[in-house]
């Protein structure tokens, strides 16, 4: 039975780590947008607490 064999899957296993431990996490955080996000309004609102009995 080949597929008992570690030496190929061991190395396939490897490898892809290896993608995705260094070369996709740099090609995901190089991305940028087109239009950087800017707050549109920077003023808290003023909260009132509640009146409610509570008996």
């Amino acid at each position: 039975m080949p597929q008992l064999n570690p030496a190929p899957w061991f190395m396939i296993l490897v490898f892809s780590w290896l993608m995705f431990l260094l070369i996709a996490p740099t090609k995901v955080m190089s991305h940028s947008f087109n239009n950087e996000p800017t707050p549109q309004a920077t003023e808290t609102t003023k909260t009132n607490p509640w009146n409610w009995p509570w008996h």
